[in-house]
């Protein structure tokens, strides 16, 4: 399964805050943490349509990633999938996009979620272990 990518605008915020929620709800409710007040409040604080782009399948939106530049690296805000789109090569062609700019790439995943098992299967390493996040890290090879 290939995406396209699409470019995100202001007014797709709500339909995106849904795919978010519907994304992380299992591993936040078996977290205890699922909350849409805070899923709202999160998103809303990195909503930044020009770092976004949906991914599309068959004229359906199955997900959207956020890379935002940074000095000399990337940062990976978001890389959200419905989970029937989950497992079907989505994310991995996601990550060598933003691999292919050969930069530094860093991001957080939720304790707990299966997203780990992905970016550490994918090459990147723990950097930092926080109460309710693992930050993580890819180099380019040298």
């Amino acid at each position: 399964m290939t995406p396209t990518l699409a470019p995100v605008a202001d007014a797709d915020f709500e339909a995106m805050l849904a795919l978010r929620i519907e994304a992380l709800r299992e591993s936040l409710e078996r977290l205890g943490r699922f909350d849409p007040d805070v899923a709202r409040a999160r998103l809303r604080g990195q909503f930044k349509p020009e770092w976004m782009r949906h991914l599309v399948v068959g004229g359906e939106r199955i997900g959207y990633f956020t890379v935002e530049p940074r000095e000399g690296e990337l940062r990976l805000h978001h890389l959200y999938l419905r989970p029937a789109a989950q497992g079907q090569g989505v994310g991995a062609w996601v990550l060598d996009q933003v691999k292919a700019q050969r930069l530094p790439i860093t991001l957080a995943a939720l304790r707990g979620s299966r997203a780990n098992g992905f970016y550490r299967r994918h090459g990147f390493c723990v950097v930092r272990e926080q109460d309710f996040d693992i930050e993580y890290r890819w180099e380019t090879a040298a």
